[in-house]
């Protein structure tokens, strides 16, 4: 069996950076126990595989990370829809995952080449995390500026505001501590427009991701709820700075305090490699 599969880095405009992704471009002859090994080999946060649409969809797309299947992330669906528009030409492109539709909106450049993305994504529901002084034990820290919340568009994110750049920057978590909580931690410092974020998922074999597009959107409704955000700004992310593998993510979301009536995560990314598994 030989199966064809794209590497590129999202959430960034040049190689070598943002967040690493595969994506198996025909993996009809595969099941989950296989995806899920293949993910392990290659060992990115998550590797994407591509199956013929069954809800009317471009195509649909199973998600894996080293240790666990998804319903839903960003930057597979950003990525797969990056590697499927550009062959196809398309702008737009709808990837049916475990939690529904989820559409992707394709700017060009002048000369034809892909240039941004916009991914609408589940509205999450929001829930206080149950135990929030574990998860601050488990991260090292005092204390969130905000109540420490629980966003589910999918996965689960627990976010965590804390007071500076710095201190998010200075973060050595507990990660057997997290990965018992079975926690998703999304921690993020900023204000206004511009926010700094680190994400640690060990319970999915991921110590820190190094750009969440699925917790970018969380985060954003976490900041207009609160009232640190104005609804409907475009908020500028900065990620994976401390792996060695800058991002940059864009999120915006239209509503207000009684309903959340929109959630849009946008980015870059650059295809960097291509090759073949033979198994």
């Amino acid at each position: 069996m030989t199966l064809r599969f794209v590497f590129c880095d999202v959430f960034t405009d040049r190689p070598l950076a943002g967040n690493q992704l595969a994506v198996f471009t025909d993996a009809r002859e595969l099941d989950g126990a296989v995806m899920q090994a293949l993910a392990r080999e290659i060992g990115f946060s998550e590797t994407a595989f591509v199956l013929p649409p069954e809800a009317g969809g471009t195509a649909r797309v199973r998600i894996f990370t080293p240790a666990r299947e998804l319903p839903f992330a960003g930057h597979p669906c950003l990525g797969t829809a990056w590697v499927l528009a550009a062959p196809l030409q398309r702008e737009v492109v709808v990837l049916e995952t475990g939690a529904g539709s989820v559409r992707l909106r394709l700017e060009r450049d002048g000369s034809g080449a892909l240039d941004f993305g916009w991914m609408e994504q589940p509205v999450p529901r929001v829930e206080p995390h149950p135990d929030p002084e574990a998860v601050l034990r488990a991260l090292g820290v005092e204390r969130s500026l905000l109540p420490v919340e629980v966003y589910d568009n999918g996965p689960r994110f627990t976010t965590v505001v804390l007071g500076s750049r710095d201190e998010v920057a200075a973060l050595r978590p507990d990660l057997h501590a997290l990965a018992e909580l079975d926690v998703y931690a999304s921690c993020v410092a900023g204000d206004g427009e511009r926010w700094k974020t680190r994400m640690f998922a060990p319970s999915a074999g991921v110590a820190e991701d190094p750009a969440t597009g699925a917790a970018a959107g969380p985060l954003a409704v976490h900041l207009c709820r609160h009232g640190l955000v104005r609804w409907g700004a475009e908020l500028t992310i900065e990620q994976g700075v401390e792996l060695g593998r800058p991002s940059t993510l864009h999120a915006r979301v239209e509503g207000g305090p009684d309903a959340v009536l929109a959630v849009e995560v946008g980015g870059r990314a650059v295809v960097v490699a291509r090759g073949e598994f033979r198994l």
